[in-house]
């Protein structure tokens, strides 16, 4: 043991020698001296730069920790064009949110497709560390040239806007515009908050479509608690960051409450028309968990309408109620119920449903919130048991006429 260890102090006090000789040599009149800046200590970071308006150009940033603490910064893309010139920036906030310039960067060769940059400060004379970029609030964008610096071929998010590969997607349906549906993804970034892509298909070139989250459940309805970019017709896409919603005033989401939201997505026609939803989906606690229960809704008093009711749990313990009937006249609406007791005995309202369109046969409740004051609500382990049955009636002029009926709960058989 005492061998290895005197050995060992051997090789340690040999190496000491060598550096000491090689930098007496380098700093020796008749060789030059090492630039620290070249020395690197083996920290990397990468982050991606992804193609812009389909500029076709993409790539990585790779920073380098040097043994000053400093940065060398080197982008490497691929489709740009031969002779090209790109200047690069590191850019204040998110890409989703924008921001001026932070850090100028040397211009992509666009013949090589590379950058390389030592970064020691901001453009603004303040000193920043590797250390510090790793947490910067940033990303890079690079340009098609410096006489069109507004169009952007290559983007990417750094430091705290890093996504940590963490996300939920909720799909976003088919509303009042035939064809047009898709999903929101939020994706967590390193500081908590997260990256919210909106992507549908069917939307109509040149279109802007605004789109929000609402306070409660789609069929609840609610008011707006954050704005997102618009809605891109041409692309189907927007892109906006949780914390900075597009109107002065509105809340910030992290991930973890974007999760818990009691809340829904809205993508509605135009700015111009907001009456008109194109594409809706419920979010956080409002998610489907994917357990269900249907009971059939049978003929009555009018022959010819039949249909069921399904029950959808959600995560917040309550139900989505989707009544769906064939038969019903066009432009009807017809009231619905739950009703205490069996069918064959009869009972009072528990529970009022919205009313069923009588063009779609589709009523769309929340059993939360019935549609009149002081009902109870349920949730969904209440609706397995309770003793009820549900009618939809004529109109609300005519309840007396039953169009279609069916037990639910403890008296489903």
């Amino acid at each position: 043991m005492k061998n290895y260890l005197f050995m060992n102090r051997i090789k340690q006090v040999a190496m000491l020698l060598i550096m000491a000789s090689t930098f007496l040599a380098c700093n020796d009149d008749n060789n030059p001296t090492i630039d620290p800046e070249a020395i690197f200590t083996g920290q990397t970071k990468s982050y991606d730069l992804d193609p812009v308006a389909n500029s076709g150009v993409s790539g990585t940033a790779l920073m380098e920790e040097t043994s000053t603490g400093n940065t060398k910064l080197t982008i490497t893309l691929e489709g740009t064009p031969d002779g090209g010139q790109h200047p690069a920036h590191i850019h204040f906030n998110s890409a989703a949110v924008g921001g001026g310039i932070a850090i100028s960067l040397t211009p992509v060769n666009g013949t090589t497709g590379v950058s390389e940059t030592n970064i020691m400060q901001k453009d603004d004379g303040t000193a920043i560390k590797f250390n510090d970029l790793l947490s910067f609030d940033g990303y890079i964008n690079v340009h098609l040239s410096a006489n069109d610096l507004a169009t952007v071929v290559a983007q990417g998010d750094i430091g705290s806007n890093e996504l940590t590969g963490v996300f939920k997607t909720y799909d976003l349906n088919e509303a009042a515009v035939a064809g047009i549906s898709g999903e929101i993804t939020f994706h967590e970034r390193m500081n908590g908050f997260a990256l919210a892509t909106i992507t549908l298909a069917g939307t109509p070139d040149g279109g802007m479509h605004p789109a929000h989250i609402h306070a409660n459940a789609a069929a609840i309805g609610g008011g707006i608690e954050f704005t997102f970019n618009p809605v891109n017709g041409t692309t189907g896409l927007s892109r906006t960051d949780t914390r900075a919603g597009m109107m002065d005033g509105e809340a910030s989401f992290t991930y973890a409450e974007i999760l818990e939201v009691d809340g829904y997505v809205n993508v509605h026609l135009s700015a111009d028309d907001l009456e008109t939803i194109v594409a809706q989906g419920d979010i956080g606690s409002n998610e489907l968990t994917g357990e269900s229960k249907t009971y059939p809704l049978n003929e009555s008093a009018v022959a010819g309408i039949s249909g069921q009711i399904i029950f959808q749990e959600r995560i917040n313990g309550f139900a989505l109620a989707t009544i769906t009937l064939s038969g019903t006249p066009d432009g009807g609406m017809h009231p619905a119920h739950i009703h205490q007791n069996s069918a064959a005995v009869g009972g009072g309202i528990l529970f009022t449903f919205k009313p069923v369109n009588g063009t779609t046969g589709m009523s769309v409740s929340d059993t939360r919130s019935g549609m009149m004051d002081n009902e109870a609500s349920y949730t969904y382990a209440q609706i397995l048991t309770v003793d009820g049955y549900v009618n939809v009636h004529l109109s609300a002029a005519n309840l007396a006429t039953i169009v279609a009926q069916g037990n639910i709960g403890s008296n489903f058989q």
